[in-house]
């Protein structure tokens, strides 16, 4: 039996900061890792993908909306097959620069293919192979699953994997669900000049969003040509006439719409069920996720979860790295690390970009009873204005006894970038004070806190620039 220091299984975000980890303490360690290849979800079939393909669209989109005066801009070119080939050499190269050369330093770190599943509350088996360890960390992901949909199965679907490497463009695409997955590939393939139908069974858009806010890319969105439909219930999936057919019914009535693809993006599911974790005394939630303390402890003291596959507030690529770097410090050598979930951005990567960072308006008054907050249109911001982009919107929230911003949240160009200097400001629990005392740099679409921030003590209607 291999007898190592740590065991890692998994090879994406969370599995490879985990093994950077270990390797700076000299432990000796094994990563397993089965299914994609080292990097995961992210540099694989996930964030770098997709955002090259978004920022493909956003060049054909805005040749032609511009909105400047005096210039008329054609595509000469549009090679649907050539630019996936462009996506998937990024994503090789991507994934040569930031994994594959990495792991060549890691000299204590050894890797493995294969499916490790549990065998003891510190062993595990790869094939016929053995192995056991000090502490093990389980970083293995998520997969995307398809809802119980009558027909669906046998009509065929894609996940984002299958619809990040299509040879061919449908003319024609239905998405079923639109979480930040969804409404991203809804812009691109509409952009692309696919002939988009989204559907969503919740009321809105992006359900955890400021309402305001996901109502506002909603109307973006659909001004851009893509059919958005909430609040349906699909009934079934028939094939006819060489068409894949989504029977749906919104307000009780029946609708149905055809496709040639039909792009599941309604959720996913942690990859726990070829581990068999009961041998380990894991214990999983009732969605099948790992349970995991605040320092990603399972209920196997000897054994820590990051990322997807466990039960924790975010599933992103950042919060998965930052756990797996903290976990193995708290199993390795004793720290008690954690992250603090709500100083952690999100982004959807529309164009307008809907990102944000702390509490929405809901959760603020679930948790402490009171809130005072201001939503303002980036027709205030007047580098929204230079970019012909001010229908977006920026929201902050904030304790409006003590003054500190405790949410931010914006539809708007940049809004990821400007999700930076947020997060530093719920980080340090900065005041709305200490905000319109700054000076930002003009004309940045960052001057949207700031002019957000003097929204709470001013008219903003009534100030002029660089206030």
């Amino acid at each position: 039996m291999g007898q190592y220091d740590f065991i890692i299984i998994g090879g994406g975000a969370g599995a490879f900061a985990a093994a950077i980890r270990a390797n700076e303490l000299e432990k000796k360690t094994l990563m397993i890792n089965a299914g994609l290849p080292l990097g995961g979800t992210c540099v694989n079939v996930g964030c770098v993908p997709s955002k090259a393909l978004l920022h493909a669209a956003e060049i054909v989109y805005r040749a032609k909306h511009h909105g400047i005066s005096g210039i008329t801009l054609n595509v000469e070119k549009f090679n649907f097959s050539e630019v996936i080939g462009d996506e998937l050499a990024l994503v090789d190269q991507m994934r040569k620069d930031k994994y594959e050369s990495v792991f060549e330093h890691l000299e204590h770190v050894t890797l493995l293919e294969g499916y490790a599943n549990f065998t003891g509350a510190q062993e595990v088996e790869v094939g016929d192979q053995k192995f056991s360890a000090e502490k093990i960390l389980i970083a293995t992901g998520s997969t995307a699953v398809a809802p119980q949909i009558e027909g669906l199965k046998d009509a065929g679907y894609l996940t984002h994997i299958e619809a990040l490497k299509l040879s061919e463009q449908p003319e024609e695409l239905v998405i079923i669900g639109a979480g930040p997955l969804g409404l991203e590939f809804a812009q691109l393939f509409s952009r692309f000049g696919t002939k988009v139908t989204l559907l969503q069974r919740a009321e809105r858009v992006f359900p955890y969003g400021e309402p305001e806010l996901t109502d506002r890319l909603t109307q973006i969105l659909t001004n851009e040509g893509i059919n958005i439909t909430t609040g349906v219930e699909i009934a079934e999936v028939r094939v006819k006439d060489g068409k894949k057919v989504v029977v749906f019914n919104p307000d009780g009535s029946s609708q149905e719409v055809s496709a040639d693809e039909i792009l599941v993006a309604a959720g996913k599911r942690a990859n726990t069920e070829k581990l068999r974790v009961a041998a380990a005394g894991i214990d999983l939630d009732e969605r099948g996720a790992i349970v995991v303390g605040k320092h990603y402890a399972t209920s196997n003291p000897l054994v820590y979860a990051v990322g997807d596959v466990a039960a924790l507030p975010l599933r992103q690529e950042t919060t998965a790295g930052r756990e797996g770097t903290i976990a193995a410090g708290n199993a390795l050598a004793g720290e008690s690390g954690s992250v603090d979930y709500d100083a952690v951005p999100y982004a959807i990567f529309t164009d307008p970009q809907f990102a944000g960072v702390g509490m929405t308006e809901v959760e603020q008054m679930r948790r402490t009873k009171v809130c005072a907050c201001r939503t303002i249109s980036l027709e205030h911001v007047p580098k929204a204005g230079i970019l012909r982009q001010s229908e977006g919107l920026i929201k902050m929230g904030i304790d409006p006894k003590t003054k500190e911003i405790l949410g931010v949240h914006m539809v708007g160009p940049h809004a990821a970038e400007v999700m930076a200097e947020a997060m530093m400001l719920i980080k340090n629990k900065n005041t709305i004070d200490d905000v319109t005392a700054s000076v930002p740099m003009f004309p940045t679409m960052s001057e949207a806190i700031k002019v957000a921030a003097l929204s709470f003590t001013k008219d903003i209607s009534k100030i002029s620039c660089c206030v």
